[in-house]
Order: C-alpha cells, then structure tokens, then sequence
C-alpha cells in the first residue's frame, strides 16, 4: 500500500476539566467506555481481544496493542484502523487527544463502504463523542 493512497488521521484534542486520573478510567475501562462510546467488553490488558458493540454493524473485533497507564492506549479496530487515546496532565485539568488512524484512499470497511465516505462520518461522530466524554467526566 503506498503512502499516497493514506488518508489523513482524525484527531480531536481537547482539554478537558478533570484531573487525569478520571479521564484514564473513563477511556481505559470497560465502564467508561461504553459510558461515552459503545458497549464493549474491554480490559486494561496488552494483548487483550476485546469486542466493541457497533450498533447495527454488530460486534467490532479489537485488539490492545499498547498500554501506559494514564497516559497512553491504542488499540486495533476491526481491520484496518488504530485508535489511540493520549492523555496529558495540565494543571487540575487533562488535555485529551483522540487519533482515529488506518485510512486509505482505496480501502474499505468489512460492510463494503469505501474508507473516504466512513472517514467524514466518523470525524463528525468523534466530534461529538469527546463532547460526550467530555461532559462525562466533568460532572
């Protein structure tokens, strides 16, 4: 796959009012996150093949693939893409960074839609995911 065919990540970065603590257990917690983003069965556990439920598109296989308590993890995602949630502490606040990557011009996803249509949803979606989140952990 050539890197020309690679469409840009989606990153949303915000600050969000919680001490980093508290934004690590909402987004590396099964609880947590299925409180902002999907149902799941997730653990905290490099290695660790996990389910998200997608709704209508049925159980997402995802796989953790890097874990630093409370400041990094990424995992797979269906086929083809890796998220990775950064935290960072600022003052009594976390600055939140979310990165969707594993977009390609020509690819598509498991239900056959092409990976630029899915791309511009799901950015909009992630919009409005970390203010779910962000309205999770500041109340």
């Amino acid at each position: 796959m050539s890197s020309t065919n690679t469409l840009p990540p989606i990153r949303q970065t915000l600050t969000l009012n919680a001490p980093i603590r508290k934004v690590w257990e909402a987004v590396a917690t099964s609880e947590g996150i299925a409180a902002w983003f999907m149902p799941n069965n997730f653990k905290a556990e490099e290695g660790y093949e996990f389910h998200l439920e997608a709704g209508p598109f049925g159980k997402s296989p995802c796989k953790v693939t890097e874990l630093d308590p409370p400041n990094r993890l990424s995992f797979s995602w269906g086929k083809d893409w890796t998220l990775t949630f950064e935290l960072k502490e600022a003052g009594d606040a976390t600055e939140f960074t979310l990165t969707h990557s594993g977009w390609n011009a020509e690819g598509v996803t498991e239900f056959g839609q092409s990976h630029r249509e899915v791309r511009e949803t799901m950015a909009q979606g992630w919009a409005g995911l970390v203010k779910k989140l962000s309205a999770y952990v500041e109340a």
